[in-house]
């Protein structure tokens, strides 16, 4: 596994507040839940290094 980098993430309450609910009904935490939605976002814009894209 890679090494992960923090970052600070400033996010809209209720926006937040739906990550949350979408990362519990998904049984995942909120930080895993935000990095499963942008890995899905790179993956369909075909940005994922080739190594990656699963």
């Amino acid at each position: 596994m890679s090494a992960k980098k923090p970052f600070a993430l400033r996010l809209d309450e209720k926006m937040m507040q739906a990550v949350e609910k979408w990362a519990a009904d998904e049984f995942r935490s909120t930080n895993g839940q935000i990095e499963w939605i942008i890995h899905e976002a790179l993956k369909k814009a075909g940005r994922l290094p080739k190594s990656d894209a699963k």
